[in-house]
């Protein structure tokens, strides 16, 4: 039988709250993964309209940190974007930051991720609009990570950009097949206001400092670790390049609704130690890592995100504010008609028939009647929330 997290979580988490503080979003998420789909969510009976047999359907929790409940809110945000893409290649761009201080960024999440979505965006429009370059307003969706594929804490920003943009003129200009921004102009850019974004952060009184940052606390200190950071090379890379539309949205699936690690990669429990497969990006080869429960649990725990924080983010072209004047004025430069959304009117029903062929209001025992709700379920069962 397939382990799930649920199953971890069921076994291991009420001894490892005992020994371990969380924090109440962590909490949330611990909850929500434990309930998913059980009696203590509610749910509703359904019976068929033709045989009489019934069957009970549990509620999602619907938590994005949950392996079991982002497939349908995936799919409908890809569908959603189908009408922002342009018939341009894509290019797939990573910001990573140093070592150095993913655990300052850790210990201030909100006010360090809202730092890093910043210092990217300014970077992207800042070369993208010099004439040097592409001299043009571009626009690109922007991907929060916080894990490498072994769970340890990893953030990083994936952008998907389009080649080309919208310059001041109204007219639309298109990048080189290469990605149009040296990419060590990039980075360097981007160190430069990451930097500056952090130091103001810390003369406004921003931070907290546990542990063993908390000599970071010091000015003195702070500044030597700015200037130290100020002399190395931050990593930014691309990753690929996308031919057209069709390429993106696929692609674009892969990244947007992930959660830490998938049900699929969870191989085993056994003597309380979990073993899941990774991938080892320095030789791309699939590995198999077995940690003790309480550390896989604590690495899972380290990519829960601050309550109601945006992952994921539309600047220049795509944001809200632009998508209907200059994204639509660049579609019709570009003699381009987007494919319309499919699930914008569709109910998850119908929307799982069109993902997967599969009627789920078919009788699974009869294969000919329709399965319609009899009663509600209210919430309640044997997994009560457990309290920290």
């Amino acid at each position: 039988m397939a382990i799930e997290l649920q199953d971890i979580f069921r076994e291991y988490i009420e001894e490892y709250l005992n020994k371990y503080k969380v924090t109440p979003v962590q909490l949330n998420a611990i909850n929500a993964i434990l309930n998913c789909r059980t009696a203590a969510l509610g749910g509703r009976v359904e019976g068929c309209s033709e045989c009489g047999n019934t069957v009970i359907v549990y509620n999602s929790c619907r938590n994005r940190h949950c392996p079991k409940c982002q497939t349908l809110a995936k799919e409908k945000w890809i569908d959603a974007r189908i009408e922002n893409l342009l018939p341009v290649p894509y290019f797939h761009v990573v910001f990573t930051i140093p070592k150095e201080i993913r655990m300052l960024v850790y210990q201030n999440q909100e006010e360090l991720y809202r730092v890093f979505f910043s210092a990217v965006a300014e970077t992207l429009s800042t070369l993208g609009a010099d004439l040097k370059h592409l001299g043009a307003q571009i626009g690109f969706i922007s991907i929060l990570h916080t894990w490498g594929q072994n769970l340890i804490y990893h953030p990083h920003i994936h952008c998907i950009v389009p080649n080309g943009g919208l310059t001041e003129e109204g007219s639309f200009k298109q990048g080189s097949k290469k990605f149009f921004l040296p990419v060590k102009v990039v980075s360097r850019l981007f160190r430069g206001k990451f930097l500056h974004k952090l130091n103001q952060a810390f003369n406004d009184g921003k931070f907290v400092f546990h542990g063993e940052l908390e000599n970071l606390k010091n000015q003195h200190l702070f500044y030597r670790l700015l200037n130290s950071l100020h002399k190395k090379e931050w990593v930014v890379y691309t990753r690929k390049t996308f031919s057209g539309p069709t390429a993106v949205i696929q692609y674009l699936g892969r990244y947007t609704h992930r959660v830490a690690i998938s049900n699929n990669r969870i191989l085993k429990l056994e003597n309380g130690c979990v073993t899941f497969k990774w991938r080892d990006y320095r030789d791309n080869k699939e590995k198999i890592m077995t940690l003790p429960v309480e550390e896989f649990i604590r690495r899972f725990l380290m990519h829960v995100l601050p309550h109601g924080f945006m992952k994921i983010r539309h600047y220049g072209l795509q944001a809200n504010c632009n998508v209907g004047t200059k994204l639509r004025l660049c579609q019709r430069l570009l003699k381009y008609e987007a494919s319309k959304s499919k699930f914008k009117s569709l109910s998850a029903v119908e929307i799982i028939k069109v993902l997967t062929g599969k009627d789920v209001t078919l009788c699974p025992h009869c294969q000919k009647g329709k399965l319609v709700p009899l009663q509600r379920l209210w919430v309640g069962g044997p997994s009560p929330p457990i309290s920290a």
